[in-house]
């Protein structure tokens, strides 16, 4: 029997068979609920075309995230600029050359693939902010130490929200307070700018879209329109209500395979596991996913160096936030936004976001020892 040599055992001490485990479980916890979602709603040999596109994407970023963690990550560090700067493009493209769908202007074709770059944006931008907040740990002290942050991320949190896109404008948000919190930020600012944004509220619903109104007065009572903006978060209630404890089943949810649900294989795939798989099948997903979270704090607080550290900060509040949102959202217990579900809705542009965000943190883990000798 062979003996792994000292340099193999080293390896595999530092890699977080935790983390990996659990996100590989949330991707194929989301094959399975994909391919119930939608295997309905095409006939013939293309019923399963979702998740097939779906698996081959997962496997194809799982190996490209296997080949990143052969490289240090504290070279992410040097490219800083230049990304901030092809992130930009990146977004005034969409602007200016992207197609539309569902009222949206948010992807770019790329022969047969439709890419979201705001997806990919919220990565690149955990990256940039990283670079630039590693030099200022401890001395965020002031708001003239803050403003040129904000700005530094207002600008493609703009280009974003101008698509529109108030969902991923949102996780601009979250990745920008958790990372300055992180760098020493003091809390009385954070809470300043929270009670700022509700006492300024009157003020921006007159600069609001109609259908973000609506959003808004739906998620106080869905009754208001319930056969337009109110649909969803409706139908979304119903689905996760019959589930009950154990669930229908697979393959047997009302809601979902009878097509009342919409988006049941993106934005609102948590309710297809609560009429599918019950209570009990949603509070296993929800741990996998504090562990991930778990998992990710953990290498944060052990990161051999400051870039690392805010890295793995910028990348738990990405994904926390997602959770947080999206089963908000379907519970009716915050407004619709079309924020993904991380790792199980259909999307290869948020899969492939989600999937190198991880190997990022593993690739954090596995090289904090280097730092700490």
């Amino acid at each position: 029997m062979a003996i792994l040599s000292a340099d193999t055992k080293r390896i595999l001490r530092r890699v977080d068979f935790a983390l990996i485990l659990s996100a590989t479980a949330i991707v194929i916890y989301g094959l399975v609920t994909i391919s119930s979602a939608t295997h309905i709603n095409t006939p013939g040999e293309e019923r399963f075309w979702f998740v097939q596109r779906q698996g081959i994407f997962a496997v194809v970023n799982a190996v490209l995230g296997i080949l990143f963690m052969n490289f240090d990550y504290r070279g992410l560090s040097q490219h800083g600029k230049k990304l901030y700067v092809f992130n930009l493009i990146m977004l005034v493209a969409v602007m200016l050359f992207g197609h539309a769908a569902l009222g949206a202007q948010r992807w770019i074709q790329i022969g047969p693939i439709s890419v979201q770059p705001s997806e990919f944006s919220k990565l690149i931008m955990i990256i940039c902010m990283a670079s630039v907040l590693e030099e200022r740990m401890g001395k965020l002290n002031s708001l003239q130490d803050i403003l040129p942050i904000a700005f530094y991320v207002g600008v493609p949190f703009i280009l974003v929200l101008k698509q529109p896109d108030l969902g991923t404008s949102l996780v601009f948000m979250a990745i920008f307070f958790g990372m300055v919190i992180a760098c020493g930020m003091p809390w009385k600012y954070f809470f300043g700018i929270i009670f700022a944004g509700i006492a300024a509220f009157p003020l921006l619903w007159q600069f609001m879209k109609d259908y973000q109104k609506m959003r808004i007065m739906v998620f106080i009572d869905p009754n208001v329109d319930p056969l337009g903006s109110g649909y969803h978060i409706i139908q979304s209630k119903i689905a996760i209500g019959s589930g009950m404890l154990f669930g229908k089943g697979l393959f047997e949810g009302t809601q979902s395979q009878l097509n009342f649900l919409p988006e049941n294989h993106t934005d609102f795939i948590f309710a297809v596991v609560g009429e599918e798989l019950g209570f009990v099948g949603a509070v296993i997903l929800l741990l996998l996913y504090l562990i991930v979270f778990w998992r990710g704090i953990i290498i944060a607080k052990e990161a051999g160096d400051v870039f690392g550290r805010l890295l793995a900060v910028g990348i738990t509040s990405m994904l926390a936030f997602h959770v947080l949102v999206n089963v908000g959202m379907t519970t009716g217990i915050m407004p619709v936004t079309g924020i993904p579900l991380p790792l199980m809705s259909y999307g290869i542009s948020s899969l492939t976001t989600n999937i190198l965000a991880i190997a990022i943190l593993l690739n954090i883990n596995m090289h904090k020892q280097k730092f700490l000798w």
